[in-house]
């Protein structure tokens, strides 16, 4: 992410979002929901060691960086979806990338590696790009279904919106779609082989301007996936 307001919007974005996620946890007991972010840049780098509970989750502001190492961000989530570390049954992940711009390594080998396996194929994967100069292509071939819409968010208003939709409707979606129909509630839920199927959201302009007076830490990675 090139933009000093971009990554500024982007941090408020994401923590205006947190306490949303949080209540939807509440809200479904069935399921148990831990987040963990993938930054990349330079490279990529998780920026929290492991999985945590969202209730215990907190955000570290990131900076910004001139590359979008795409692929290895996805490399690098599809060693964590093997089986281990990941369950053989399980609610499916849901992966939403944020980027505003175009990858700068081999992103078609990173997308083999998360389509070859299991959970990443079978991932909620959302997308959300950033200004005019995000490479929609490689979004949508992220995404991988039609009825996912690509999410582009074109002002500061219209992140916050997507990024709280993402962080709720799909948590919700991914909670109760992916039950088997002989599941119970005390059983663990297996995965459905059908297509996710979101009502995209869809927002008028802002009223409002971006967030002043955030402050962005060291972290030299710029786009994510959360």
């Amino acid at each position: 992410m090139k933009g000093r307001g971009k990554i500024e919007q982007l941090n408020y974005a994401i923590r205006e979002a947190l306490p949303l996620m949080k209540n939807v946890a509440t809200q479904n007991p069935n399921a148990q929901v831990f987040a963990r972010t993938l930054a990349f840049g330079s490279g990529a780098k998780w920026m929290n060691s492991s999985l945590i509970p969202i209730e215990q989750y907190s955000w570290t502001d990131l900076s910004a960086d001139g590359v979008t190492d795409m692929g290895a961000a996805l490399k690098t989530i599809a060693e964590e979806l093997k089986v281990p570390p990941m369950p053989k049954r399980a609610l499916p992940p849901v992966i939403v990338l944020i980027s505003d711009g175009h990858p700068t390594d081999d992103f078609d080998k990173g997308l083999r590696a998360l389509m070859g396996e299991s959970w990443g194929n079978k991932a909620v994967r959302i997308a959300i790009a950033i200004g005019a100069d995000a490479d929609t292509d490689v979004l949508r071939r992220f995404i991988g279904f039609d009825e996912i819409a690509l999410l582009n968010a074109s002002n500061p208003q219209q992140l916050i919106n997507y990024i709280k939709w993402a962080s709720t409707e799909v948590l919700q979606y991914a909670s109760r779609e992916y039950f088997s129909p002989d599941q119970t509630s005390d059983s663990t839920p297996a995965l459905s082989s059908q297509k996710p199927t979101l009502d995209v959201p869809t927002f008028k302009p802002p009223q409002i301007g971006p967030p002043n007076q955030i402050n962005t830490s060291n972290t030299s990675y710029n786009d994510l996936v959360w």
